[in-house]
């Protein structure tokens, strides 16, 4: 699906990055694995070359614009152009507006929705250059539904669909496809984590009309999908991938 593209990766330390780093390498594409997390980084490194293929990792905060242009500038070094970007990178604290501190809600935002515009800054251009490439953003649901006590995660959700719908607008004379998915609840870290700090939320597998949570690479299938040319003509999409856990609460 994707042999002979170059592939940037943030959020891919673990979780749906790390899930979507592998298969996106197992399907031909050379892979760039960013995140801040430079042990899991190069643990997903580690299992890229474990079969044979190309990885490199690049510390990456994506919430600050000088890492996220040598995260561009080191992809097109080493492996020449840039083809895909999985704009992937995000957080999950809880709070209601009045709970949350500026100091969280900046950073909050940073991550999830000022990370999208800043690697994408620098990924476009390299991305005209080759004739055009494609992008993919990791919203949520919560983007399009609301929970109780999210409203710094669900405001930067709801800022990525939208962003998402302006730059397949403004970057499709360029060739440049642009698409987000949002996931329900998937097995990860930050899911596990979430639950352990907020046990009275209860079995998150009841709300999805599967009856089960999903798994990173269910998530990263669909990623890979928008970022081949086997969905040539999809951008400006808004895709759940989340069990019907939309359809359910819709």
């Amino acid at each position: 699906m994707l042999k002979g593209r170059v592939s940037i990766v943030t959020g891919s330390a673990s979780g749906i990055g790390r899930a979507a780093a592998i298969m996106f390498s197992r399907n031909g594409s050379s892979v760039v694995v960013a995140d801040v997390d430079e042990d899991g980084g190069r643990h997903t490194v580690s299992e890229i070359e474990r079969f044979h293929g190309k990885a490199i990792f690049v510390k990456t905060n994506v919430s600050r614009l000088v890492d996220t242009d040598n995260c561009v500038r080191k992809t097109v070094g080493e492996f020449g152009k840039l083809d895909c970007l999985f704009n992937n990178a995000g957080i999950n604290p809880i709070g209601t507006l009045t709970e949350t501190s500026e100091e969280l809600w900046d950073r909050v935002l940073g991550i999830n929705l000022k990370g999208m515009y800043s690697m994408s800054k620098f990924a476009i251009p390299e991305m005209r250059k080759n004739g055009g490439g494609s992008i993919v953003c990791t919203a949520s649901v919560d983007g399009i539904l609301a929970i109780y006590g999210e409203a710094a995660y669900i405001a930067s959700k709801g800022g990525i669909i939208a962003l998402t719908k302006s730059m397949a607008l403004d970057y499709a004379k360029d060739k440049i496809r642009v698409n987000c998915i949002l996931p329900g609840a998937i097995r990860t870290p930050l899911l596990e984590k979430f639950m352990n700090e907020n046990p009275s939320v209860g079995d998150q597998s009841k709300g999805h009309a599967l009856g089960r949570i999903g798994e990173p690479e269910e998530v990263a299938s669909m990623a890979m999908f928008l970022l081949s040319d086997h969905s040539s003509f999809v951008t400006g999409a808004i895709i759940p991938v989340d069990g019907g856990y939309s359809a359910v609460k819709t």
